[in-house]
């Protein structure tokens, strides 16, 4: 990987302050329970913050965010359902650019990879193809 993901989560939360304007302070304190924990408290928090990031679809650093985190989650505890976790992130963000920061894009582009890479997918399956035929290019 290009970049390093916990400080790409970092960054993402930081921008998310000013999209999650209400509930602010409740995924201040699900992160702090998420990045100070391990196991089922950690697990439980990751679980919260994703509920929360899909009631919030239009919250693009947010959104960000929790795919960075699952990478944490894959490092953690390597299973597939945190690989198929990413790659459906990975894919709802990946759907359209407009209002994304364009390195989270390339960055979650890149993960979005290696979750497939995780799952033993080949670059070339008909699903692979389809997404990226369908997936909104820079300038388009």
């Amino acid at each position: 990987m290009h970049f390093d993901p916990a400080l790409a989560a970092r960054a993402a939360f930081q921008r998310a302050e000013a999209e999650l304007h209400s509930g602010w302070d409740s995924i201040v304190a699900l992160e702090e329970r998420f990045s100070s924990n391990a196991g089922p408290a950690a697990r439980e928090a990751y679980e919260e913050l994703l509920a929360f990031a899909q009631r919030s679809p239009h919250a693009h650093s947010f959104q960000a965010f929790c795919i960075y985190i699952t990478w944490q989650q894959v490092t953690e505890e390597t299973i597939a359902h945190h690989f198929q976790t990413g790659m459906r992130l990975c894919e709802a963000y990946l759907v359209s650019r407009e209002g994304k920061d364009m390195r989270d894009i390339e960055q979650i582009t890149e993960l979005y990879e290696s979750f497939r890479a995780g799952l033993g997918l080949e670059d070339d399956d008909e699903h692979h193809e389809e997404f990226r035929r369908d997936t909104v290019k820079g300038g388009d």
